[in-house]
């Protein structure tokens, strides 16, 4: 499959929070072990680490927060969803998230058809969350989208047709959206692996290569 930049040169796309992202409206968030603050946070109580995301976002200005493509994070250490059999742990992140106020709403940045949803329920998991398929010119692929509203997944149906620009899905507030501060986990992957209405967002080292295959950067998408 080309690169989805290729794929998409001379394809329109909608911002997926509806505005581009840029300097004037958002930072970037680094979630890193090179970010000294994050020692000092409580990241296990989600009103500190809320706190602490929403309290950067109101010195700044800004309405969103962004960034974590394939960056390595020190906050799912606050949950053992991520922890594997083989005692490799998942520190790997490799969507990009955007955080802003809890029903801050989500668009679709092509036309696509719902493939799959789910409530991944559960402390540090997705919670509701969609996958959308999307197929230009001939090529197919997804896109997910995490840690949404309940009421988003309500009468939503497999292959129902979403079309580009349309409002469908919203962030959802904690502890619904899996117990996080609000933000939308967006990701791309051209091939699921069989999953449905879930896919994993996080790998270990081991698998970084595997899934930086899988898993183009969704930059283009959202506008910066």
């Amino acid at each position: 499959m080309p690169s989805i930049e290729t794929l998409l040169s001379d394809v329109s796309v909608f911002p997926v929070m509806g505005e581009k992202l840029d300097a004037s409206n958002s930072i970037k968030m680094d979630f890193s072990p090179t970010n000294p603050e994050l020692p000092l946070v409580d990241i296990s109580n989600t009103e500190t680490f809320n706190s602490y995301v929403f309290g950067l976002l109101n010195r700044a200005g800004k309405r969103f927060g962004h960034g974590g493509y394939f960056e390595h994070r020190v906050i799912y250490s606050r949950s053992a969803v991520f922890a594997t059999q083989e005692s490799d742990f998942r520190d790997i992140h490799m969507g990009v998230d955007i955080w802003a106020e809890a029903r801050t709403p989500v668009f679709a940045p092509l036309d696509a058809v719902v493939h799959s949803f789910h409530d991944n329920a559960g402390f540090g998991n997705y919670g509701p969350t969609i996958i959308l398929q999307h197929e230009i010119k001939g090529k197919v692929f997804y896109s997910l989208y995490g840690h949404l509203a309940k009421t988003d997944l309500e009468n939503l149906k497999i292959n129902q047709a979403i079309s580009k620009g349309e409002k469908f899905c919203h962030l959802g507030p904690y502890p619904e959206n899996g117990d996080w501060p609000p933000h939308l986990h967006f990701q791309l992957m051209c091939d699921l692996m069989g999953n449905h209405g879930d896919f994993p967002g996080v790998c270990s080292h081991r698998d970084l290569e595997k899934y930086r295959q899988i898993c183009p950067d969704p930059a283009i998408l959202i506008g910066y």
